[in-house]
C-alpha cells in the first residue's frame, strides 16, 4: 500500500450508522425557557404556600401576681423640723477694772474654769501704796475727830459759868461735824483702794471653758468698759447650752394652735450634722416677742443639758419640736406610693381580685415608711410590689406581704478634708 492514498469521500450507508449512533437534541428555544421558567415557578410556589399557612391562635396573657399588705397602724407624735446653732447659755468678756502691768496668768488656753478661779495678776504694788496712805489718812481723820469731841465736850462744861459763849459752841459743834464728815470720806477711800488692790487679782466671774489670752504677762492693760478696756480673754457657759433657731410664721401659728388645744409643745429633741438619731433632749424655754417683717420668721431658743460639755457655741443642729398629742396613723411602704399629676394615689386590691387607686394625705416619712394621714381604711389590701403591673380596673393574682420598718443606716462621722498626702514612710 502506497504512503500516499486518495481520499474517497463516505458512502450512504456509513451516513446512515453515524446517525443512529448519536441521540437527538432539543432545539435551542426549548432549552432557553426551560432554564428561565423552573426557577420562577419555584419561586411563586414558596411564595403561595407562606402566604396561605394557617397563622396558629394567640395565647391569653398571664394574670399578674403582686404582693399586698394592710396597712401598719402605729401610735405617732408629730414634729415640726427646724435647723439652728448652739449658743452659749452665758457669754463673759474678761477686762481688768484697773490699769497697770500683767505679771501673772493662771490657767491653760482652753480650759474649764469655776467661778471665782484666779486667772491674771496685775502689779499689785501701786495700789498698795494707795491703800496705805488712805488708811494714814482715815487714822488722822479719826483723831481730828476725836479732838473736836473734846473741845466741844470742854466747852459744855464751862457753859454753866458763862465762860464760853453761843458762838463759840456752834464753830466747836460744826467742827466736830466737819471732823466726822472727813473720816466718814477717809474710810471709803480706804474701801476704795482696797477694792482696786482686790481687783489686780482678776478673777472668773463665771463657770465655763476659757478662751486663749489675749494679752501675754508684761504688757500693760487698761481699764474701761467695752473698747475702751483691755480684752483679757472671754469664758462661755456651756452647761446648759442654748440651741437658737428661726420658724416660719406658718409653724409658729401651729405650734400656738396645738397649745390652745392642750397638747405639749415644749419638749424638743437635736440631733448633730453625724449623728442619725435625735438623742439629745431639751425644753423650749424662750420665743420672741414679734415675727420679723423681713424674713417673715420668729426666733426661738431652747435649753440644752451639756454635762460632758461635748456641745459647743457655734455648731449646727437638726432639731424637732412636738406639734401635738400623739393620734393613730397608718404606715405604708414609701414605694407603694404613685403620683398621678398633683394627686397622691395608693394602689388597692378588692375581694374580687380588681385594682383601684384610692387617692390618699400623706404625712412624714418615719423609719422609712410613709405616713397616711387619709383616703385608705387598716383593712386595704395595698400593693406594696408589683404596682407596675397592677392597672386600676384590672384584675390581678395577690401574695400575702408584710410592711415592716426599715432600719436606717448610722450616718458616717464627719472627717476633715485633706489638703495633700504623701506615702508613708
Amino acid at each position: 500500500m502506497n504512503m500516499l492514498s486518495p481520499i474517497r469521500p463516505p458512502l450512504e450507508s456509513e451516513e446512515t450508522a453515524d446517525a443512529a449512533l448519536t441521540p437527538a437534541r432539543p432545539p435551542r428555544r426549548w432549552r432557553r425557557t426551560l432554564q428561565i421558567g423552573l426557577p420562577v415557578a419555584l419561586v411563586l410556589a414558596g411564595g403561595w404556600g407562606l402566604t396561605h399557612r394557617e397563622a396558629p391562635a394567640n395565647a391569653a396573657p398571664p394574670i399578674p401576681v403582686v404582693t399586698v399588705a394592710a396597712p401598719r397602724v402605729r401610735d405617732m407624735d408629730e414634729w415640726d423640723d427646724y435647723v439652728g446653732r448652739f449658743e452659749a447659755s452665758q457669754a463673759v468678756e474678761v477686762r481688768p477694772r484697773v490699769s497697770g502691768q500683767l505679771v501673772g496668768v493662771h490657767f491653760t488656753d482652753g480650759q474649764i474654769v469655776r467661778k471665782g478661779q484666779l486667772l491674771f495678776t496685775i502689779d499689785p504694788r501701786p495700789f498698795a501704796a494707795a491703800l496705805a496712805e488712805a488708811r494714814a489718812e482715815a487714822a488722822s481723820a479719826r483723831s481730828d475727830l476725836a479732838l473736836a469731841q473734846t473741845n466741844l465736850a470742854r466747852a459744855n462744861r464751862l457753859v454753866a459759868d458763862d465762860a464760853v459763849s453761843q458762838s463759840d459752841l456752834d464753830q466747836l459743834g460744826a467742827k466736830l461735824r466737819a471732823a466726822s464728815a472727813a473720816l466718814a470720806a477717809a474710810d471709803a477711800r480706804v474701801r476704795s483702794r482696797a477694792l482696786d488692790m482686790e481687783f489686780t487679782r482678776v478673777r472668773a466671774p463665771i463657770s465655763g471653758r476659757i478662751s486663749d489670752r489675749r494679752v501675754d504677762a508684761g504688757n500693760l492693760v487698761a481699764a474701761g468698759e467695752g473698747s475702751t478696756g483691755s480684752l483679757l480673754t472671754t469664758i462661755n457657759a456651756l452647761d446648759p447650752i442654748y440651741f437658737s433657731f428661726n420658724g416660719s410664721e406658718g409653724l409658729f401659728l401651729k405650734a400656738k394652735r396645738a397649745e390652745e388645744a392642750g397638747a405639749r409643745g415644749t419638749e424638743v429633741q437635736i440631733r448633730l450634722q453625724d449623728e442619725a438619731d435625735y438623742s439629745r433632749t431639751g425644753r423650749l424655754d424662750f420665743t420672741d416677742n414679734g415675727i420679723d417683717p423681713r424674713s417673715g420668721t420668729i426666733r426661738g431658743r431652747a435649753v440644752i443639758a451639756n454635762p460632758d460639755l461635748f456641745l459647743s457655741p457655734g455648731m449646727f443642729g437638726n432639731m424637732r419640736l412636738a406639734s401635738g398629742a400623739s393620734e393613730r396613723a397608718l404606715l405604708v411602704t414609701d414605694a407603694a406610693v404613685q403620683t398621678d399629676q398633683a394627686r397622691k394615689t395608693l394602689l388597692v386590691v378588692g375581694k374580687d381580685g380588681q385594682v383601684a387607686a384610692r387617692e390618699v394625705r400623706l404625712g412624714p416619712v418615719v423609719d422609712g415608711l410613709r405616713v397616711v394621714r387619709g383616703g385608705i381604711a387598716p383593712t386595704d389590701r395595698v400593693v406594696i410590689t408589683g404596682t407596675q403591673l397592677a392597672q386600676p380596673g384590672t384584675k390581678v393574682q395577690t401574695r400575702a406581704g408584710r410592711i415592716a420598718p426599715v432600719a436606717q443606716a448610722a450616718a458616717p462621722p464627719s472627717q476633715a478634708l485633706v489638703g495633700e498626702a504623701t506615702f508613708a514612710r
